[in-house]
């Protein structure tokens, strides 16, 4: 028995996976402590499938405590121990301007204020130590500064290579006191660019006490009820044990994401479908990530919240559009939605816990696509009246009709997740009309076929459980272990026994870390580039590589992305990448339609009034629109010119007639 959860902004996703069946459920989340809407999560969707604590075998993790507590910068007091002359690397960054044509953006603050930079007397060059540690300097330092931090970093001058000084000076700082966490770049992130590796650990001493806490804390709550210890989800797509991603906060920044990242990847591949633009709005935010057979596009770096992390992770693109983004007037008088959102508590006016500021959630009951009578997942009971009275206030404003405003939230959003579509496409050389739109999350299947029409796709698919498909991509994610390591190797050192070497030794490390590894799957990924370049591109390989053969993968990709390649340019490989993993669970196809109740309402399309067929649960047979979809966990509309077919697996595939 398989328990997976996630949390969201507004509602905790769980699934539970027994005897080849699949059950789910949500509760509203509880953001000033997630662990008590992952128990409340927990416990309905034990109680829906009749079972008890005691059954489950294996209890996995997606949250966003990490993501938030950067986002609000409610972080560890953290020290940084740099090597002389490189302690202002955090704040100095790359001197790029944080948006190219608004002179007044500026970078976030630098989470290590001047006054905790140690300036560490060493120096160590490619080649081996320049300088001797001065650990005595190191623990003078130390003893200044008295124990006015409660984390550390640790970040040495190519200590991704040579990490001997940096393993020394983190054995001074665990000496001055048990509860002071240490970070070491080449634990952390062992890759070259002093900024990025610098950046990523800061944000990783931040982060890990805080992540340590609420996961001692739902670790206990989660023993008292009976569960085992969770495994917590990665931003790489991965699960990892819970001591292991309390050790290395800045790991799980895209935690949530990636539950559904990976979720969209294993249903399009299900789906038969070689690519899919997977789009998972909830009701905070909309996360896009691209899929290709059967696998989520990852990357080995990225910003959140404006900070480098030089880390594995999945490719995800995220707006601030959800159901419960708010909709407002700016001082232009355009119509805007979000980033702003009721969250969980109050929620959208409908919700009738005191909102009164109109959402996307409420413009959708306005229009029709939502039903009054019918509560959302998790007992949610709507409030018509509190919905227009919302849409009605910002119309005013607006100077339009009550339903001409409620159109204008849902068209102003649907564009905000369009263009994030084509960030992950379009302005990437992909042409999204060759993919289909795997649509998910609460409020994705609302707001798809929209989607798809502005992007002209033909092609939406709609999975099974699609409402809380993030807690159900954590059951089917793998217990793994990403590691990366730059080598810098070009010319005559350029080998297939050098690289295998490297290879090795990587795996060994990441079988070392996951028990059992005898039925461990090992995947490796090199990012190369031509001499004198300045970044890379990532080629999937064999763990013993064929120089040659990455030769003609990289030209052939080079020539894909910018237009050229040079097959007589050196090339110079950056960094080796390698997943040790254990194989996932296998998902049980979708329940086929027992029955179905049909009615009519009336909604609005296009900004006319029609008769929607309305159809409670997933249809038998073709279903032409306008019609709506009620599922248990989510709502599909289907405009005129769509119609609607079930699948063999149980996904709806909606397509342009």
């Amino acid at each position: 028995m398989l328990l997976g959860v996630d949390v969201g902004g507004t509602f905790t996703d769980a699934a539970l996976l027994h005897d080849g069946r699949l059950t789910t459920a949500k509760a509203p989340s509880t953001p000033r402590d997630q662990s008590e809407g992952v128990l409340a999560a927990v416990q309905a969707v034990l109680d829906r499938a009749g079972a008890e604590a005691a059954d489950v075998e294996r209890f996995v993790h997606g949250m966003t405590v990490g993501t938030n507590a950067l986002l609000e910068g409610r972080v560890a007091r953290t020290a940084l121990f740099a090597t002389a002359g490189f302690t202002d690397l955090e704040e100095l960054g790359r001197q790029a301007r944080a948006e190219l044509y608004r002179l007044c953006a500026g970078h976030p603050p630098p989470l290590v204020p001047p006054e905790l930079r140690v300036a560490v007397p060493e120096r160590t060059g490619p080649d081996g130590v320049l300088e001797e540690l001065h650990e005595e300097a190191v623990r003078t330092e130390i003893e200044r500064l008295d124990g006015d931090f409660e984390s550390a970093a640790v970040c040495l001058l190519w200590g991704f290579r040579h990490p001997g000084h940096e393993r020394r000076v983190a054995e001074l700082l665990a000496g001055g006191g048990s509860e002071l966490h240490v970070s070491t770049s080449h634990e952390t992130a062992g890759v070259f660019r002093e900024y990025e590796r610098c950046a990523t650990t800061v944000v990783d001493a931040a982060l890990s006490p805080l992540l340590r806490r609420y996961l001692e804390r739902l670790s206990d709550r989660a023993r008292e009820a009976g569960l085992p210890p969770p495994d917590v989800m990665l931003s790489g797509g991965g699960v990892v044990s819970a001591a292991t991603a309390s050790r290395h906060g800045s790991w799980t920044v895209l935690s949530g994401p990636a539950g559904g990242a990976v979720a969209g990847a294993r249903m399009a591949e299900r789906a038969e479908v070689p690519g899919a633009v997977c789009l998972d709005m909830g009701g905070t935010s909309c996360d896009v990530s691209v899929s290709e057979g059967g696998r989520v596009r990852e990357t080995g770096g990225r910003e959140v919240g404006g900070r480098a992390l030089a880390l594995p992770m999945v490719d995800v693109h995220t707006v601030g559009a959800g159901g419960g983004s708010i909709a407002w007037r700016d001082a232009g008088g355009a119509l805007r939605v979000g980033p702003r959102s009721a969250g969980a508590d109050p929620g959208p006016a409908a919700y009738g816990r005191g909102g009164e500021e109109p959402t996307v959630t409420d413009a959708n009951l306005v229009l029709g696509y939502l039903d009054a009578g019918s509560p959302l997942a998790g007992g949610v009971e709507l409030d018509a009246a509190a919905a227009r009275a919302a849409v009605e206030r910002l119309g005013r404003e607006l100077e339009l009709s009550l339903e001409e405003t409620a159109a204008g939230i849902v068209r102003v959003g649907s564009a905000e997740m369009a263009r994030a579509v084509r960030v992950m496409t379009v302005e990437r050389g992909v042409d999204p009309r060759d993919f289909a739109l795997l649509a998910f999350g609460g409020a994705g299947p609302l707001h798809a076929v929209a989607i798809a029409a502005e992007l002209e796709m033909n092609r939406v698919l709609v999975p099974p459980s699609s409402g809380v498909l993030s807690a159900v991509g954590l059951i089917a994610s793998e217990l793994r272990r990403d590691l990366v390591r730059s080598v810098l190797l070009s010319g005559a050192k350029f080998t297939s026994g050098a690289v295998a070497e490297e290879v090795a030794d990587l795996v060994a490390r990441g079988r070392e870390e996951l028990a059992g590894a005898d039925d461990t799957e090992v995947r490796a990924a090199f990012d190369l580039r031509y001499a004198g370049q300045a970044f890379e591109l990532t080629i999937p390989g064999d763990p013993r590589p064929d120089p040659a053969e990455l030769r003609r993968a990289f030209d052939a990709v080079h020539e894909e992305r910018y237009g050229y390649s040079d097959p007589d340019a050196e090339l110079e490989l950056v960094t080796v990448r390698v997943a040790v993993a254990h194989p996932a669970a296998e998902l049980p196809p979708g329940a086929p339609p027992e029955g179905e109740e049909r009615a009519t309402r009336e909604a609005i399309f296009e900004g006319r009034g029609a008769d929607a067929a309305v159809v409670a649960g997933p249809p038998r047979g073709r279903l032409d629109g306008p019609a709506i979809v009620e599922l248990p966990e989510a709502t599909l509309v289907v405009p005129p010119g769509w119609s609607c077919v079930p699948t063999a697996g149980g996904t709806l595939l909606v397509e342009r007639r």
